[in-house]
């Protein structure tokens, strides 16, 4: 079956392998301070979705090395991007945002940076620093939708409707941004169908999409609810024959970025099965006709 990569894709566009450094920019997120919520999403691990991140405790720098020295060994005279992973990427004053991502692009080895973050906040302060930054080197806006869905978008206390999704992809492409929407598939109480129309929305306006599966972590409310069998997560056949179903309606043009993964072993309750990334990608290889 025939989809764009995130790897050929960068490929074409480096003319290198490149490879994402997830870093961690010492932010916290509004749905946590009181700003719009305080329990944070409802699936959120306490690590803010970037546990296999670098420690905030360390400069832009020192954890950019960290993380190339991990995957030395995956990659020679390649280059990487610089991923601010943890919690909400642009949440902070913008003379600090302008300080530490200024830090990541200007190592040699970045060629691009690329920050998870909400759409509601992309103030016109932060907007103009991205816009900035995008022309001394190429800049992706992940941001985490999860669902087009509003009954969903509640229970999993999102924070902000699909409309601000809506204006901050329209502005962020106004500006001449790169945005990759992340879903997750597996929500409770979600149809397949429910999260074909998902697919199917934002791939009419995003680059780049992220399918997550739903992990249950441990220390979450959702943990919680699924240990009151409120839900049950999918099994690896369910979830191979909806991945399946998203990369056929995916167009071309929209890079797949991923198409699972994992979350930390040590906190994860379900499903078990995804503990074994190597066996997930190979069913989901096979069954792709990779």
């Amino acid at each position: 079956m025939q989809y764009t990569t995130l790897n050929s894709y960068l490929k074409e566009r480096f003319g290198t392998k490149v490879y994402k450094l997830s870093l961690d920019g010492g932010f916290t997120c509004p749905n946590r301070d009181g700003t719009v919520g305080t329990g944070g999403c409802i699936f959120c691990s306490k690590g803010g979705s970037g546990d296999f991140a670098e420690n905030r405790k360390l400069s832009i720098t020192s954890q950019i090395e960290n993380a190339k020295d991990k995957v030395s060994k995956k990659i020679n005279d390649g280059k990487y991007i610089a991923y601010f992973q943890a919690f909400t990427g642009t949440y902070a004053p913008v003379e600090r945002l302008r300080a530490i991502y200024y830090e990541a692009i200007n190592h040699p080895d970045i060629v691009a940076l690329s920050v998870g973050t909400r759409p509601d906040c992309l103030g016109e302060d932060v907007l103009a620093l991205l816009e900035e930054i995008n022309t001394v080197k190429p800049v992706f806006i992940e941001l985490g939708l999860q669902t087009i869905h509003k009954k969903t978008a509640q229970y999993i206390r999102r924070g902000y409707s699909l409309e601000v999704y809506d204006k901050a992809v329209e502005r962020l492409h106004s500006i001449g941004i790169n945005v990759v929407t992340h879903l997750i598939l597996g929500l409770p109480n979600e149809s397949k169908e429910d999260m074909l129309q998902s697919v199917e929305y934002v791939c009419r306006v995003t680059d780049g999409i992220k399918l997550q599966l739903l992990h249950v972590l441990r220390d979450t409310d959702l943990a919680r609810d699924y240990a009151m069998g409120k839900f049950d997560t999918l099994s690896l056949e369910a979830y191979t024959d909806i991945i399946k179903s998203c990369v056929e309606i995916i167009p071309p043009n929209v890079v797949i970025h991923r198409l699972t993964g994992d979350g930390a072993k040590k906190d994860l309750i379900a499903p078990l099965w995804s503990a074994d990334k190597k066996n997930v990608l190979n069913t989901i290889n096979k069954a792709l006709g990779n």
